[in-house]
Protein backbone atom coordinates (compact mmCIF):
# COMPACT_ATOMS: atom_id res chain seq x y z
CA UNK A 1 0.00 0.00 0.00
CA UNK A 2 2.66 2.27 0.92
CA UNK A 3 4.99 1.65 -2.77
CA UNK A 4 1.42 2.96 -4.47
CA UNK A 5 1.40 5.93 -2.27
CA UNK A 6 5.15 6.32 -3.05
CA UNK A 7 4.48 5.77 -6.99
CA UNK A 8 1.54 8.46 -6.93
CA UNK A 9 3.11 11.21 -4.96
CA UNK A 10 6.03 10.99 -6.68
CA UNK A 11 4.42 11.40 -10.23
CA UNK A 12 2.77 14.09 -9.13
CA UNK A 13 4.97 15.89 -6.36
CA UNK A 14 8.81 15.63 -7.90
CA UNK A 15 9.45 11.87 -7.04
CA UNK A 16 12.35 10.91 -9.02
CA UNK A 17 11.04 6.85 -8.68
CA UNK A 18 7.77 7.01 -10.45
CA UNK A 19 9.59 8.22 -13.37
CA UNK A 20 12.89 5.84 -13.40
CA UNK A 21 10.66 3.05 -12.79
CA UNK A 22 8.57 4.41 -15.98
CA UNK A 23 11.73 4.60 -17.94
CA UNK A 24 13.29 0.93 -17.29
CA UNK A 25 10.77 -0.24 -19.67
CA UNK A 26 11.11 2.16 -22.49
CA UNK A 27 13.62 4.40 -24.35
CA UNK A 28 14.00 6.65 -21.99
CA UNK A 29 13.45 10.36 -23.06
CA UNK A 30 16.14 12.72 -23.90
CA UNK A 31 16.67 15.78 -20.65
CA UNK A 32 17.43 18.95 -22.41
CA UNK A 33 17.35 22.60 -21.75
CA UNK A 34 16.75 25.48 -23.72
CA UNK A 35 16.95 29.55 -22.73
CA UNK A 36 14.11 31.92 -23.44
CA UNK A 37 14.82 35.40 -22.07
CA UNK A 38 18.00 34.50 -20.56
CA UNK A 39 15.85 31.72 -18.14
CA UNK A 40 16.42 28.04 -18.49
CA UNK A 41 13.51 26.01 -19.17
CA UNK A 42 14.22 22.29 -19.11
CA UNK A 43 12.10 19.80 -21.41
CA UNK A 44 12.29 16.09 -21.75
CA UNK A 45 11.92 15.13 -25.56
CA UNK A 46 11.06 11.96 -26.72
CA UNK A 47 9.79 10.08 -30.05
CA UNK A 48 10.21 10.15 -34.00
CA UNK A 49 10.90 13.91 -34.98
CA UNK A 50 8.84 13.00 -38.47
CA UNK A 51 5.94 12.63 -36.26
CA UNK A 52 3.49 14.76 -35.21
CA UNK A 53 4.56 16.87 -32.14
CA UNK A 54 2.37 16.85 -28.82
CA UNK A 55 3.18 19.17 -25.84
CA UNK A 56 2.18 18.46 -22.24
CA UNK A 57 1.88 20.83 -19.56
CA UNK A 58 2.03 20.56 -15.64
CA UNK A 59 -0.41 21.81 -13.29
CA UNK A 60 0.33 24.04 -10.57
CA UNK A 61 2.96 23.45 -8.44
CA UNK A 62 3.69 20.48 -10.39
CA UNK A 63 6.54 19.47 -12.76
CA UNK A 64 7.48 17.30 -16.24
CA UNK A 65 7.25 14.33 -13.65
CA UNK A 66 2.94 14.58 -13.96
CA UNK A 67 3.10 13.18 -17.25
CA UNK A 68 5.26 10.23 -16.01
CA UNK A 69 2.71 7.52 -16.98
CA UNK A 70 1.70 9.64 -19.88
CA UNK A 71 4.64 10.34 -21.78
CA UNK A 72 5.65 6.36 -22.19
CA UNK A 73 1.99 5.86 -24.30
CA UNK A 74 2.28 9.15 -26.37
CA UNK A 75 5.60 8.56 -27.78
CA UNK A 76 5.33 5.96 -29.42
CA UNK A 77 3.30 7.41 -32.29
CA UNK A 78 3.92 11.08 -31.70
CA UNK A 79 6.90 13.46 -31.30
CA UNK A 80 6.13 14.72 -27.34
CA UNK A 81 7.53 17.66 -25.38
CA UNK A 82 7.40 17.99 -21.72
CA UNK A 83 8.69 20.89 -20.61
CA UNK A 84 9.01 22.12 -16.96
CA UNK A 85 6.84 25.14 -17.10
CA UNK A 86 8.75 28.64 -16.04
CA UNK A 87 9.13 28.76 -12.41
CA UNK A 88 8.52 25.04 -12.01
CA UNK A 89 10.56 21.94 -11.40
CA UNK A 90 14.02 22.22 -12.88
CA UNK A 91 13.21 25.53 -14.55
CA UNK A 92 14.41 28.70 -13.50
CA UNK A 93 12.23 30.55 -10.76
CA UNK A 94 13.07 34.13 -11.61
CA UNK A 95 11.67 37.11 -8.90
CA UNK A 96 8.07 38.38 -11.38
CA UNK A 97 4.51 38.71 -11.21
CA UNK A 98 3.78 35.39 -12.87
CA UNK A 99 0.50 35.09 -14.55
CA UNK A 100 -1.04 32.54 -17.20
CA UNK A 101 -0.49 35.07 -20.10
CA UNK A 102 3.58 34.58 -18.87
CA UNK A 103 3.35 30.71 -19.21
CA UNK A 104 1.67 31.58 -22.81
CA UNK A 105 4.44 33.64 -24.00
CA UNK A 106 7.21 31.22 -22.82
CA UNK A 107 5.36 28.30 -24.43
CA UNK A 108 5.09 30.36 -27.54
CA UNK A 109 9.03 30.84 -27.41
CA UNK A 110 9.46 27.98 -26.80
CA UNK A 111 8.13 26.63 -29.59
CA UNK A 112 9.93 29.03 -31.73
CA UNK A 113 13.00 28.19 -30.28
CA UNK A 114 12.81 24.29 -31.34
CA UNK A 115 11.21 24.74 -34.29
CA UNK A 116 7.68 23.20 -33.21
CA UNK A 117 5.19 25.05 -35.97
CA UNK A 118 1.91 23.21 -34.66
CA UNK A 119 1.63 20.78 -31.92
CA UNK A 120 -1.27 19.23 -29.91
CA UNK A 121 -1.36 20.76 -26.67
CA UNK A 122 -2.53 18.27 -23.32
CA UNK A 123 -2.88 20.15 -20.31
CA UNK A 124 -3.89 19.70 -16.42
CA UNK A 125 -4.85 22.24 -14.92
CA UNK A 126 -2.93 25.38 -14.51
CA UNK A 127 -1.63 23.79 -17.98
CA UNK A 128 -5.07 22.61 -19.05
CA UNK A 129 -5.58 26.90 -18.82
CA UNK A 130 -2.45 27.76 -20.15
CA UNK A 131 -3.05 25.11 -23.54
CA UNK A 132 -6.72 26.64 -23.91
CA UNK A 133 -5.29 30.18 -23.63
CA UNK A 134 -2.56 29.57 -25.81
CA UNK A 135 -5.06 28.01 -28.42
CA UNK A 136 -7.06 31.47 -28.29
CA UNK A 137 -3.79 33.21 -28.74
CA UNK A 138 -2.42 31.34 -31.69
CA UNK A 139 -5.13 29.56 -33.46
CA UNK A 140 -2.83 28.43 -35.90
CA UNK A 141 -0.32 26.82 -34.11
CA UNK A 142 -2.62 24.41 -32.19
CA UNK A 143 -4.03 21.03 -33.87
CA UNK A 144 -5.75 19.64 -31.06
CA UNK A 145 -6.25 20.61 -27.77
CA UNK A 146 -7.21 17.99 -24.54
CA UNK A 147 -8.05 19.71 -21.00
CA UNK A 148 -7.93 17.83 -18.23
CA UNK A 149 -9.10 18.90 -15.34
CA UNK A 150 -8.41 22.20 -16.50
CA UNK A 151 -9.04 25.75 -14.87
CA UNK A 152 -9.79 29.32 -16.38
CA UNK A 153 -13.04 29.99 -15.88
CA UNK A 154 -14.32 32.67 -13.54
CA UNK A 155 -16.57 31.76 -10.66
CA UNK A 156 -19.49 33.30 -12.07
CA UNK A 157 -19.36 31.15 -15.21
CA UNK A 158 -19.88 28.00 -13.59
CA UNK A 159 -21.54 29.00 -10.70
CA UNK A 160 -18.72 27.99 -8.09
CA UNK A 161 -17.83 29.95 -5.32
CA UNK A 162 -16.18 33.24 -5.75
CA UNK A 163 -12.58 33.16 -5.21
CA UNK A 164 -10.73 34.74 -1.93
CA UNK A 165 -7.56 34.16 0.23
CA UNK A 166 -8.20 30.85 0.60
CA UNK A 167 -6.60 29.76 -2.43
CA UNK A 168 -3.20 30.15 -0.71
CA UNK A 169 -3.35 27.04 1.35
CA UNK A 170 -5.31 24.98 -0.81
CA UNK A 171 -2.81 25.99 -3.53
CA UNK A 172 0.49 26.46 -1.65
CA UNK A 173 0.19 24.86 1.81
CA UNK A 174 2.37 25.50 4.59
CA UNK A 175 1.56 22.62 6.60
CA UNK A 176 1.56 18.81 6.75
CA UNK A 177 -2.20 19.20 7.65
CA UNK A 178 -2.72 21.34 4.75
CA UNK A 179 -1.16 18.97 2.38
CA UNK A 180 -3.47 16.43 3.33
CA UNK A 181 -6.55 18.77 2.52
CA UNK A 182 -4.66 19.38 -1.21
CA UNK A 183 -4.58 15.46 -1.51
CA UNK A 184 -8.19 15.06 0.20
CA UNK A 185 -9.42 17.83 -2.82
CA UNK A 186 -7.10 16.43 -6.03
CA UNK A 187 -7.16 12.43 -5.53
CA UNK A 188 -9.77 10.04 -5.18
CA UNK A 189 -7.62 7.44 -3.78
CA UNK A 190 -7.93 7.35 0.40
CA UNK A 191 -5.03 5.44 0.55
CA UNK A 192 -2.95 8.27 -0.55
CA UNK A 193 -3.88 10.04 2.83
CA UNK A 194 -1.75 8.26 5.28
CA UNK A 195 0.56 10.42 7.67
CA UNK A 196 3.75 9.17 6.30
CA UNK A 197 2.80 9.52 2.51
CA UNK A 198 1.66 13.26 3.18
CA UNK A 199 5.16 13.81 5.03
CA UNK A 200 6.88 12.65 2.06
CA UNK A 201 4.95 14.80 -0.33
CA UNK A 202 5.19 17.83 1.79
CA UNK A 203 9.08 17.84 1.83
CA UNK A 204 9.02 17.30 -1.72
CA UNK A 205 7.20 19.81 -2.45
CA UNK A 206 9.32 22.54 -0.22
CA UNK A 207 12.30 20.80 -2.32
CA UNK A 208 10.80 22.34 -5.06
CA UNK A 209 10.81 25.76 -4.15
CA UNK A 210 8.13 27.02 -6.40
CA UNK A 211 6.15 28.34 -3.75
CA UNK A 212 6.87 32.44 -4.69
CA UNK A 213 5.29 31.18 -8.15
CA UNK A 214 2.36 29.81 -6.80
CA UNK A 215 1.40 33.09 -4.53
CA UNK A 216 2.28 35.32 -7.92
CA UNK A 217 -0.24 33.26 -9.85
CA UNK A 218 -2.70 33.08 -6.65
CA UNK A 219 -2.22 36.61 -6.53
CA UNK A 220 -2.90 36.75 -10.95
CA UNK A 221 -6.48 34.63 -10.24
CA UNK A 222 -7.57 36.98 -7.43
CA UNK A 223 -7.18 40.29 -9.70
CA UNK A 224 -9.28 38.48 -12.71
CA UNK A 225 -6.29 38.47 -15.03
CA UNK A 226 -6.12 36.07 -17.96
CA UNK A 227 -9.68 34.10 -17.48
CA UNK A 228 -10.87 32.40 -20.89
CA UNK A 229 -14.69 32.42 -20.05
CA UNK A 230 -16.18 34.12 -23.38
CA UNK A 231 -12.64 33.61 -25.34
CA UNK A 232 -12.91 29.79 -25.61
CA UNK A 233 -15.79 29.61 -28.09
CA UNK A 234 -13.35 31.05 -30.36
CA UNK A 235 -11.24 27.82 -29.78
CA UNK A 236 -10.93 26.11 -33.58
CA UNK A 237 -9.02 23.11 -32.77
CA UNK A 238 -10.78 19.90 -32.10
CA UNK A 239 -11.06 19.78 -28.20
CA UNK A 240 -11.22 16.92 -25.90
CA UNK A 241 -12.64 17.69 -22.32
CA UNK A 242 -11.45 15.41 -19.47
CA UNK A 243 -12.46 15.31 -15.90
CA UNK A 244 -12.53 13.11 -12.83
CA UNK A 245 -16.46 13.12 -11.35
CA UNK A 246 -14.81 13.65 -7.69
CA UNK A 247 -12.76 16.29 -8.37
CA UNK A 248 -13.23 18.92 -5.68
CA UNK A 249 -10.50 21.23 -6.94
CA UNK A 250 -11.99 22.09 -10.19
CA UNK A 251 -15.17 20.61 -9.84
CA UNK A 252 -17.29 18.72 -12.98
CA UNK A 253 -19.29 21.59 -13.07
CA UNK A 254 -16.24 23.63 -14.55
CA UNK A 255 -15.60 20.93 -16.95
CA UNK A 256 -18.96 20.82 -18.14
CA UNK A 257 -18.66 24.55 -19.08
CA UNK A 258 -15.77 24.71 -20.76
CA UNK A 259 -17.18 21.23 -23.10
CA UNK A 260 -20.37 23.97 -23.72
CA UNK A 261 -18.51 26.42 -24.74
CA UNK A 262 -15.76 25.37 -26.77
CA UNK A 263 -17.18 24.52 -30.51
CA UNK A 264 -17.36 20.85 -31.51
CA UNK A 265 -15.39 19.56 -27.54
CA UNK A 266 -16.36 16.13 -26.12
CA UNK A 267 -16.29 15.62 -22.41
CA UNK A 268 -14.99 12.48 -20.84
CA UNK A 269 -15.80 11.74 -17.25
CA UNK A 270 -14.03 9.17 -15.26
CA UNK A 271 -15.23 7.66 -12.22
CA UNK A 272 -13.37 7.10 -8.82
CA UNK A 273 -11.19 9.90 -9.85
CA UNK A 274 -10.26 13.78 -8.98
CA UNK A 275 -7.88 16.05 -10.28
CA UNK A 276 -5.14 14.47 -12.06
CA UNK A 277 -6.71 11.67 -14.18
CA UNK A 278 -3.25 11.02 -15.93
CA UNK A 279 -2.14 9.95 -12.47
CA UNK A 280 -5.52 7.81 -11.29
CA UNK A 281 -6.60 6.45 -14.19
CA UNK A 282 -3.51 5.97 -16.66
CA UNK A 283 -4.25 3.44 -18.57
CA UNK A 284 -8.22 5.15 -19.40
CA UNK A 285 -6.32 8.61 -19.93
CA UNK A 286 -3.82 6.99 -22.41
CA UNK A 287 -6.16 5.10 -24.52
CA UNK A 288 -9.10 8.54 -24.78
CA UNK A 289 -5.96 10.48 -25.84
CA UNK A 290 -4.58 8.51 -28.43
CA UNK A 291 -7.77 7.51 -29.80
CA UNK A 292 -8.89 11.25 -29.94
CA UNK A 293 -6.03 12.32 -31.42
CA UNK A 294 -5.65 9.51 -34.26
CA UNK A 295 -9.42 10.49 -35.17
CA UNK A 296 -8.88 14.06 -34.99
CA UNK A 297 -6.04 13.70 -37.28
CA UNK A 298 -8.32 11.09 -39.55
CA UNK A 299 -10.88 13.70 -39.61
CA UNK A 300 -8.48 16.89 -40.80
CA UNK A 301 -7.00 14.21 -43.68
CA UNK A 302 -10.30 13.39 -44.95
CA UNK A 303 -11.64 17.19 -44.92
CA UNK A 304 -8.33 18.12 -46.95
Amino acid sequence: MFKLQRILIGAFLLTLALAASVRAQTPAPENKVVEIYGQKIYYLEAGSAANPKVILLHGMGGDMNNWSLTLPALAAKYHVFVPDQIGFGKSDKPIMNYRVATLVEFLDVFCKKLGIEKASLVGNSLGAWTAAAFAIAHPQKVEKLVMAGGSGLSSKRWNGPVLTKELYPILNPSTTAEMKRVFEMIFYNKALFSDAAIEVAFTNRLKRNSGQVVNALIESMLRGEDYVDEKVKTIKAPTLVVWGREDRLTPLAMGEAFAKDIPGAQLLVFDQCAHVPQLEKPAEFNAAVLKFLAAAAAASSASK
